[in-house]
């Protein structure tokens, strides 16, 4: 049986590379292509395309969903979703999270890919509850990272409790690219001795190192790995699906791939590639790896992110301290995972602490949401000293944050009546309220002829 590869050419590819501004026309220009190609499943939804559509490319992101569906109707498709942060940044309410489980189901979505950012699995039970209600295949996510608690036994204790909660499979999110080869050989090697359900690998190649992760992991048993098509794959990306289909040909591992398929889309998405290279939304420098990422254990869009925060404040010469900066914070905060939202955070107080000159002088309400609990419990003890000098003797919650958060879904439908048409519209306005309001009175009450004309090709 051969490794099964879910390519990410339509969501996390570019989401990696071009800030998930691929439209879903050019989506759609070879879906139907990749659709007979032989994958395990396209990942084509979630993650930062539900914002981007909304917020940059007025697109109705269901639509784009339902379109993808319709254009491949041999493919699973597969999303990616925040646990109780949905597709946004902070926790929504239970039958919130539910209704949108139960809608991406509806619209299209076979497999749900469930993680939180801290691993704290109390964040993922409505959504995995809810995605086995409704009949979807139930991915949890593991957030990789590596710390003194971050251990093998630690991933290995987390997944036997996945298992337990009815995970369909497990996936390894090494959302940095820091896993290195022996170390993915050894998780792999014990997940596979502990539990049952298919195990998935997603990586990155900012660091340099994934190609020769993926092949020490599919020697260890990994079922499934992450790849993106070509144009869309390398530096902050995943490797390139074609590459890794010629490296395991006619071996046992041999994804049996359809190469013809690949070539034809790949050759469509070049050029797309290369309309982002032209107007500078492809930055090539996300095209090349950075073995500094395994040093500092900075993800690459993090590094970019903490970059433009200084080339703002006029303090790029600040940069190597911030890099430095970025694990004593992370240790203080007790070593969370650095991925959305959280990488964010611990870089922006990184940031603070080094322009500032006094540590934590300055501290963003996100932060100090953190040391209050209402994220979920940090995987390592908070420093004491930046506990109390930072929430004093405030009272830090134990309990499941969502538990404080009281159903929103009926409340929403009735305050927007007005304007949304579906449950689906409720949803976009329950997630980003603001963007999702200003979008659909666009979209259903276009201001001049232009828009209507635009309007209308868009819909038909």
């Amino acid at each position: 049986m051969g490794v099964k590869i879910v390519d990410t050419v339509f969501r996390d590819g570019p989401q990696s590379l071009i800030a998930t501004r691929m439209t879903t026309q050019e989506i759609l220009s070879c879906a139907s292509i990749l659709d007979k190609a032989g994958y395990y499943a396209l990942e084509v939804w979630g993650g930062a395309t539900f914002d981007a559509c909304i917020s940059f490319l007025n697109e109705d992101p269901w639509e784009r969903l339902r379109a993808i569906r319709k254009a491949c109707p041999n493919s699973k498709l597969q999303m990616l979703f925040r646990g109780q942060n949905i597709l946004g940044y902070k926790h929504y309410s239970d039958d919130i999270v539910e209704k949108f489980v139960q809608k991406s189901l509806e619209n299209g979505i076979d497999i749900i890919r469930v993680f939180d950012a801290l691993n704290d699995i109390r964040n993922l039970k409505s959504a995995v509850d809810a995605t086995k209600k409704y009949h979807g295949h139930c991915q949890i996510a593991l957030s990789y990272t590596t710390s003194p608690v971050h251990t093998v036994d630690y991933y290995v204790s987390l997944a036997k409790e996945v298992e337990k909660m009815g995970a369909d499979s497990l996936c390894i999110k090494d959302m940095a690219g820091v896993l290195l080869p022996l170390d993915a050989y050894e998780l792999i090697s014990k997940l596979k001795a502990n539990i049952k359900i298919p195990i998935e690998l997603h990586s990155h190649c900012t660091g340099g190192i994934c190609e020769m992760t993926y092949l020490k992991a599919i020697e260890a048993g990994v079922d499934i790995i992450d790849t993106a098509l070509s144009p869309f794959a390398n530096g902050t990306s995943q490797p390139s699906t074609e590459a890794i289909n010629y490296s395991l040909a006619n071996s046992k591992y041999d994804p049996k791939l359809d190469v013809n398929c690949l070539n034809e889309a790949a050759s469509i998405l070049s050029k797309v590639r290369d309309k982002y290279l032209k107007n500078g939304t492809l930055n090539p420098k996300a095209l090349t790896s950075n073995p500094n990422i395994l040093k500092y254990q900075v993800p690459g869009g993090m590094l970019s992110n903490l970059m433009s925060q200084l080339e703002k404040q006029g303090a790029m010469d600040k940069y190597d301290e911030v890099l430095k900066e970025v694990p004593r914070v992370r240790k203080e905060l007790g070593y969370p995972p650095l991925v959305t939202p959280l990488s964010q955070m611990v870089g922006t107080q990184a940031v603070m602490n080094v322009i500032t000159n006094k540590r934590y002088k300055m501290v963003p309400k996100e932060i100090k949401d953190y040391l209050h609990g209402m994220y979920g419990k940090a995987p390592a003890p908070i420093d004491e000293n930046i506990l109390k000098e930072i929430i004093g003797d405030d009272k830090v919650i134990t309990h499941r944050p969502a538990d404080d958060l009281s159903p929103q879904f009926e409340i929403l439908k009735e305050k927007y009546k007005g304007l949304a048409r579906c449950d689906e519209d409720v949803l976009s306005i329950a997630l980003f309220e603001q963007k999702a309001i200003k979008f659909l009175n666009e979209k259903y009450h276009p201001t001049n002829k232009d828009e209507v004309d635009e309007f209308n090709l868009y819909i038909g």
